[in-house]
C-alpha cells in the first residue's frame, strides 16, 4: 500500500517536548500546544486523521518544575499542571490575551462557551438549521481539539487504530482574536487544502433520475444551445444496474453498467468529454460486490475469494488487500470507460470492523490519494461527505439531501462560511434543495444566486418529474436570471481559480469576523461573508414584497467605501443598511482598490483559460490582482487539450495606482474590457497605451444599467468602459490612465427613485408625496422625517432610505 503514502511530518522537534512518566506537552508554536496523557507511558508519534505535521521550530517558552507541579509559560498561554491524570483542578491554562475585561482561562474538560462553530457531517433531511459543532475559532480566544479517538496513519500507506487503554490526545489553540493566525496554525498541523482542478469551479449538472445516454447528451446540447456553460456531468446511481430479480440486494450498490440505458458506456463518456465535460458517477459502496457484477470474478481473483457458492465480496475498508483491489481492479476498470472522479455516497455511519476506523474517513482518504496518483498534484478530487477535522484535505464536500424550503436556503450561507472555522472550504450543496417542499420559482432563483457565490455550484434534485432544475423549467423572468448567473459563475472562474491556486489558510468563503474580529457587527451577520479576497456577499433569502417587487437583506458594510458590482451603487463604510433588490441581483460589494477579473461574456463548457477578460476596478485606493493560469488549461478548440509539461503558472498582473489613476496590465496576450464601476463621465485626457504606444482612438464609453424589464438583455454594471484589442505580436504591457486621483461618481438618486416608484403597486398620489419628501437640498434628517410622516409601510419607505443613506457625498 506504499502507493498511498503522502507527505507528512508527524514527529515533533524534541526541543518542543516537555514530558513525564504519563504526560507529554509539545509546544508546536506560539499559538498551539499538544497535551497527552497515557496510563502506560506510551505516547503517539504517528500522523492522525487530524494532525499530520508536528515538526516545527519550537516557540520561546520557560519551564518551572517542582516535584508536584510543572508550569510552562509561552507568549500566548501559561500551563499549570499537577502531574496527575488530567482534571479540572490539576490542568489549567491561563491566557494573557485581552479578549475580555476579566481575562480568560481554561480548565481541562471545558469548552469555550462562545465557540463560533465548525461544520456537520451532512445536511441529509435537514430543514433549516442543524448543529455545526465546534471549530477552531472562539470569541474567548481559545479552542481545543480532542484527537484521542481518531484513526492513525501507519506510515506504510495504510491506517491503524489507537492503542488500547486510557489515553488523552488533545490540542489547545490560543490566539486571542488573531483568527487568521489560528487558522494558519490549524492548516500547518492538519495540512493545507489541496488545489482543485480548474473545471471543478464551474457549473455542475446533477439530478437523481434514470437518464439514458441519449437523453443525457441531448440535455447537454440544450444547455449549450442556450449558452449556459457546464463543466461537470454528474450521473446518479442509475448508471449501474438497480432493479431486477438477478440483483440480490436493494440495488443502491452497483458496479455494472445498465446497458439498457447506457449500451455504450465508453461512447457516452467520449461524447461528454467532447463537449468539454468531466464525469462523476455515484457510488454507494456499502453493499460490496455480488456475483451478478461484471467485475465479480476479477475482484475474486485479486482477493483469493471462493466463488463456488457465489458468496458476495463484502465491503471491508479496514482490509488493505480489499482496498487495493477496490481501486486497482474495480474502480479503475470503470474509470477507463466513463468516470473522471467518484461521488462517494456513504450514509451508513462511522462504525467498521475495527474500532476507531470510520469507513467514511477511509473512503475519503484512499479515494483522494488514488485520484492524485492517477492525475497528479493539483488535479485530485473526490465528492463525499465530511468526516471530521482534517477532512478539508479531501475535497469536494457533498452536504447531502437537504429539504427544498426557504428555511434551508436561509441556513446554507451561514453553514458554508462557518465551515471555514474548521478549515473546510469546498462545500457543494444541492442548489435549489433536494427533496420535499413546494414549487417556488423565486426561492429557486435566489438559491441559484447564492450558489454562484458559493465554493462549488451544483444543481441537483430528487427523483421526481416536477423538481428538475433546468432553468427553462421555470417562469421566464426566473429562467433569464438563472441563466445569467450560471454564465456569471463560469466568468468568475479566473478570480476563483487564482484563489484556489494560491491555497493557504483562507478558504474562498469566510465569515466577516476573520477580517474584522473587533467589530460586533461582523458576528451579527452570519449570512454575509467574504468570497475570495475582495467580494462581500449578502445573499437574499427572503421572498419579495408583492407591492414593491423587491426583497431585502440587512447588510453590514465594513469600514471603507464599497461599490455593489451589479448596481454600481456606492456605500459608505462601517454602517448597517437594509439593501433592497429586484429578482435580478443580490448585494455583492467590493471595497475601493478591488480588482475583479471575469472571463468572456459567453464562456464555453469546461472552464478553459479565457482569451478575453472583463476587469472591474473600483477606484479610490491602490489595488493589485495577479491572475494565475495553468497553461495545461488552455484549449485550441473545445475538447482539444494543448499538451505541455508546464511547471509554472502563467501570471498576468493587474496593478492600479490611485494617485495617477493608472491601471497597468503586464504581459497581455488577451482581449480586455476594462470597467470602472460608478464612473459616470469619461475623464478629460484619458489615455490608453499598448506596448508603450498610445492608441489614437480607443473604444471608450459610459455604460448605463440595462433595463431589468428587458428579458433579452443581461444586466450590465454601470460605469466607464474601455475596450483593449488583443495584441498582434506576442506579449505587451497595457496601460490606461484616467488622470490624477479619480473618484467614484455620485449616482443620480432622483432617477433611481423614479424607477423604484414606477414599479411600486400603490396610490399615485402617495408616489407624488414620496418624491416631494426627498426632493431639493433639505438635510438628510429632514427628508427621512418627511418620509416617515407619510404613514406608509417600511416596504415602501425602506428602499428610499437606502438610496438616501448609502453614500453621504
Amino acid at each position: 500500500m506504499d502507493q498511498y503514502l503522502f507527505p507528512c511530518d508527524p514527529i515533533a522537534n524534541p526541543a518542543a517536548v516537555v514530558s513525564g512518566p504519563n504526560y507529554r506537552f509539545t509546544l508546536l508554536s506560539e499559538i498551539v500546544f499538544r497535551y497527552e496523557w497515557a496510563e502506560d507511558g506510551i505516547f503517539e508519534d504517528r500522523a492522525s486523521a487530524f494532525a499530520i505535521n508536528r515538526n516545527f521550530a519550537p516557540p520561546k517558552f520557560t519551564v518551572n518544575e517542582t516535584i508536584e507541579h510543572i508550569e510552562l509559560v509561552a507568549r500566548n498561554f501559561h500551563i499549570t499542571y499537577d502531574k496527575k491524570p488530567f482534571s479540572r483542578s490539576g490542568f489549567i491554562v491561563g491566557f494573557p490575551s485581552k479578549v475580555t475585561l476579566w481575562g480568560a482561562d481554561w480548565r481541562y474538560g471545558e469548552t469555550a462557551k462562545d465557540n463560533l462553530g465548525g461544520t456537520a457531517r451532512t445536511l441529509d433531511e435537514v430543514n433549516g438549521r442543524c448543529d455545526m459543532g465546534d471549530g477552531i475559532l472562539s470569541r474567548s480566544g481559545f479552542a481545543t481539539v480532542d484527537d484521542s479517538d481518531t484513526m492513525l496513519f501507519d506510515g506504510q500507506g495504510f491506517v491503524a487504530p489507537r492503542r488500547t487503554g486510557h489515553r488523552i490526545d488533545g490540542y489547545m489553540f490560543a490566539y486571542g482574536h488573531d483568527y487568521k493566525g489560528a487558522m494558519k496554525a490549524f492548516y500547518d498541523i492538519s495540512g493545507h487544502q489541496p488545489i482543485l482542478p480548474r473545471w471543478a469551479l464551474g457549473n455542475w449538472w446533477s439530478r437523481y433520475h434514470p437518464y439514458s445516454a441519449d437523453e443525457y447528451i441531448n440535455l447537454m446540447e440544450v444547455f449549450r444551445a442556450r449558452s449556459v456553460p457546464l463543466s461537470v456531468a454528474v450521473v446518479d446511481m442509475d448508471w449501474h444496474q438497480v432493479k431486477g430479480d438477478h440483483i440480490p440486494h436493494a440495488g443502491w450498490t452497483g458496479y455494472s453498467w445498465n446497458k439498457e440505458l447506457f449500451p455504450d458506456p465508453a461512447g457516452f463518456g467520449q461524447a461528454l468529454h467532447d463537449r468539454g465535460l468531466k464525469i462523476t458517477l455515484n457510488d454507494h459502496p456499502h453493499g460490496g460486490i455480488h456475483h451478478h457484477e461484471d467485475l465479480y470474478e476479477a475482484m475474486a481473483a485479486a482477493l483469493g475469494h471462493d466463488t463456488s457458492k457465489k458468496a458476495p465480496i463484502l465491503f471491508n475498508p479496514t482490509d488493505p488487500k480489499f482496498m487495493d483491489a477496490f481501486f486497482r481492479v474495480l474502480h479503475s476498470s470503470i474509470e477507463k470507460e466513463a468516470c473522471d472522479f467518484w461521488w462517494i455516497d456513504w450514509q451508513q455511519g462511522p462504525i467498521s470492523r475495527v474500532p476507531g476506523l470510520d469507513p467514511l474517513w477511509l473512503l475519503n482518504h484512499f479515494h483522494f490519494r488514488d485520484h492524485v496518483n492517477k492525475n497528479g498534484q493539483g488535479r485530485g478530487i473526490i465528492f463525499s461527505r465530511y468526516a471530521g477535522p482534517g477532512s478539508h484535505r479531501y475535497p469536494v464536500g457533498f452536504s447531502g439531501d437537504s429539504i427544498r424550503s426557504w428555511d434551508s436556503l436561509r441556513f446554507q450561507p451561514e453553514f458554508t462560511a462557518t465551515a471555514s472555522n474548521i478549515g473546510y472550504g469546498w462545500w457543494s450543496h444541492d442548489i435549489g434543495g433536494h427533496m420535499g417542499g413546494i414549487r417556488d420559482d423565486e426561492m429557486a432563483t435566489r438559491w441559484v444566486q447564492y450558489g454562484v457565490f458559493s465554493p462549488i455550484f451544483r444543481l441537483h434534485s430528487s427523483n421526481s418529474q416536477w423538481t428538475s432544475k433546468e432553468p427553462w423549467n421555470f417562469r421566464v423572468e426566473h429562467c433569464k436570471v438563472m441563466e445569467y448567473f450560471m454564465r456569471l459563475r463560469h466568468r468568475l472562474v479566473p478570480y476563483l481559480h487564482t484563489v484556489n491556486l494560491l491555497g493557504g489558510p483562507e478558504p474562498v468563503a469566510r465569515p466577516l469576523y476573520w477580517e474584522y474580529p473587533a467589530h460586533e457587527e461582523a458576528y451579527e451577520k452570519p449570512n454575509e461573508y467574504f468570497f475570495g479576497p475582495y467580494l462581500i456577499v449578502a445573499p437574499i433569502v427572503e421572498p419579495r414584497n408583492p407591492n414593491t417587487n423587491l426583497a431585502s437583506v440587512n447588510v453590514w458594510v465594513p469600514p471603507g467605501r464599497h461599490v455593489d458590482i451589479f448596481t454600481g451603487a456606492v456605500y459608505d463604510g462601517d454602517q448597517e443598511i437594509r439593501m433592497y433588490r429586484t429578482i435580478e441581483t443580490i448585494p455583492v460589494l467590493a471595497p475601493e482598490g478591488s480588482i475583479l477579473p471575469l472571463g468572456e461574456l459567453n464562456p464555453p463548457n469546461g472552464c478553459v483559460n479565457p482569451t478575453y477578460f472583463e476587469v472591474l476596478t473600483i477606484l479610490g485606493k491602490d489595488g493589485q490582482f495577479t491572475i494565475l493560469e495553468d497553461p495545461n488549461d488552455d484549449y485550441e478548440t473545445e475538447g482539444s487539450r494543448m499538451k505541455g509539461d508546464w511547471t509554472e503558472y502563467r501570471k498576468i498582473t493587474l496593478d492600479y495606482k490611485q494617485s495617477e489613476g493608472r491601471l497597468r496590465i503586464s504581459k497581455s496576450t488577451k482581449t480586455w474590457m476594462l470597467r470602472f464601476p460608478s464612473v459616470t463621465i469619461i475623464p478629460h485626457g484619458l489615455e490608453v497605451r499598448m506596448g508603450g504606444v498610445v492608441i489614437a482612438s480607443p473604444s471608450v464609453y459610459v455604460e448605463t444599467r440595462s433595463d431589468p424589464r428587458d428579458s433579452t438583455a443581461d444586466p450590465e454594471v454601470p460605469g466607464l468602459v474601455v475596450h483593449i484589442p488583443r495584441p498582434e505580436n506576442g506579449e505587451v504591457d497595457v496601460e490606461i490612465t484616467l488622470g490624477p486621483d479619480p473618484q467614484l461618481g455620485v449616482l443620480d438618486r432622483a432617477s433611481l427613485l423614479t424607477n423604484w416608484l414606477l414599479d411600486f403597486q400603490m396610490e399615485f398620489a402617495a408616489k407624488d408625496r414620496m418624491l416631494a419628501a426627498v426632493e431639493g437640498k433639505k438635510p438628510l434628517s429632514s427628508k427621512i422625517g418627511r418620509l416617515m410622516s407619510l404613514g406608509l409601510g417600511m416596504e415602501y419607505i425602506g428602499p428610499v432610505v437606502e438610496l438616501l443613506t448609502a453614500d453621504s457625498r
